[in-house]
């Protein structure tokens, strides 16, 4: 079928067979398919949607548009987690070594920063001499030998998804579920996974503030991925504060390691981890009680095993073999870092999460165009979570920045996106809802 058939047919709300979508999408890959139509394309998606079996057909054309990596000889359960993107979100950098420990192979496939979210592969690049686009050979020797691997999406996985997210970018078109849920999918499914947990962040510092919203998102993913062959769940997870007690790049590191040292417990942020390891876990089919699966990621925590996979695993990619023992030694700081103080007495009952995450950026920590250079070493620490009694003048978070006067204004800033009030505010969950085939 021509390409414009295909368009014309989606635009009259038509269903399009697996066969149409894939060969518009060969075209995508190989530039038959012009931009324009692309566009075209991708709006009448916008305006008419897709069923579940077209979703599906869309992300198998895309993971299908470059390689497929194929793990047969690790004798493990492939497995993966993906978050839709959060503030002080730095849960895969655990993860991936917790439930290696446990006994599954991760290859994680992350990305950048976007819009007011952090990126993990970003925060990477605060590891001296960290490669996050090791050749096929060293991506593969890493996950096989130490059980995981955190590294960019490499040209030759999903291409067709590259080309479309452009588009999509600049024609008013991103904001549809089956292209997020093809976008998303497509570059899962070409690392080769056998089960996959999703993340999918619903509040003030989430893509999607909506709750309804975030549920219809995450019913599309994992149909999708299921559809396709993934075993795939989703958790719908609290994001109107910080995750972490850090934002922005070196700081989450740092609060990486600290984590993985066990200096993080009892915290929020441990127990989504221990959370989404015990998912993975029970997904993969390594353990079957989530009660058991939790308790064995935990310990693989306590004992250190988790952390000595993470230190092995920055190693095999270029990083310093001690980082975890000298991380002072290596993660650069910022020249200046100076409280923030409460303007009053009081709880901490709300917090402006995405507006913490543009504090960062305007303070050079995140990029207002694709070509920004950023400053890995500025950001926040030491937030305290909601719900906590402070006095006025109490610390209630560090900022890091490049000089005095970014310092203060940062500072400001930060102390201005925090609600105090008499009372404390109602404990809210964690983990919202779990979503299943």
């Amino acid at each position: 079928m021509l390409p414009q058939e295909t368009i014309r047919r989606k635009r009259n709300g038509e269903p399009l067979a697996p066969e149409d979508i894939a060969r518009f999408m060969a075209g995508v890959t190989d530039g038959s398919v012009s931009e324009g139509q692309v566009a075209a394309f991708a709006m009448a998606i916008w305006f008419n949607g897709m069923a579940r079996e077209e979703t599906v057909a869309l992300t198998l054309a895309m993971r299908d548009s470059g390689d497929v990596l194929d793990w047969s000889d690790i004798d493990r359960p492939i497995a993966d987690k993906h978050s839709t993107g959060g503030v002080g979100d730095n849960v895969s950098l655990m993860l991936a070594p917790i439930a290696a420990a446990c006994g599954l192979a991760v290859p994680m496939i992350s990305g950048r920063g976007l819009g007011h979210t952090g990126g993990t592969l970003d925060k990477l690049e605060s590891i001296p001499g960290y490669t996050i686009m090791p050749s096929a050979d060293l991506f593969r020797r890493t996950v096989k030998d130490v059980g995981c691997a955190i590294i960019g999406q490499t040209a030759d996985l999903a291409p067709a998804d590259k080309r479309v997210y452009a588009i999509r970018d600049v024609t008013a078109t991103v904001d549809s579920v089956p292209l997020i849920t093809a976008s998303i999918l497509s570059k899962k499914l070409a690392a080769g996974l056998q089960s996959l947990v999703l993340d999918v962040k619903v509040g003030n510092g989430a893509f999607m503030a909506d709750a309804a919203e975030a549920e219809t998102l995450a019913r599309s993913l994992v149909a999708v991925a299921n559809g396709a062959g993934v075993k795939t769940s989703a958790l719908i997870t609290d994001m109107n504060q910080p995750l972490a007690d850090a934002a922005g790049n070196t700081v989450e590191i740092a609060n990486c390691i600290a984590f993985l040292k066990g200096e993080k417990a009892g915290t929020r942020l441990e127990r989504n981890v221990l959370a989404f390891a015990a998912e993975m876990l029970v997904l993969s089919g390594v353990e079957r009680d989530p009660a058991a699966a939790e308790r064995k990621a935990a310990q693989a925590l306590a004992s250190g095993a988790a952390a000595e996979i993470f230190g092995r695993m920055v190693h095999a990619l270029g990083g310093p073999a001690d980082l975890l023992g000298k991380p002072a030694t290596y993660l650069s700081t910022a020249p200046v870092i100076r409280p923030v103080l409460a303007s009053e007495a009081g709880y901490l009952v709300s917090c402006d999460t995405r507006g913490v995450g543009m504090a960062v950026i305007e303070l050079g920590g995140g990029r207002s165009r694709p070509d920004d250079t950023i400053d890995h070493r500025v950001g926040f620490d030491r937030l305290l979570p909601l719900g906590t009694k402070v006095e006025k003048g109490d610390e209630i978070g560090r900022v890091h920045a490049m000089n005095e006067t970014d310092a203060a204004r940062g500072a400001e800033r930060l102390a201005g996106l925090y609600r105090i009030a008499p009372q404390a505010p109602a404990a809210s969950p964690d983990i919202l809802t779990r979503i299943s085939a």
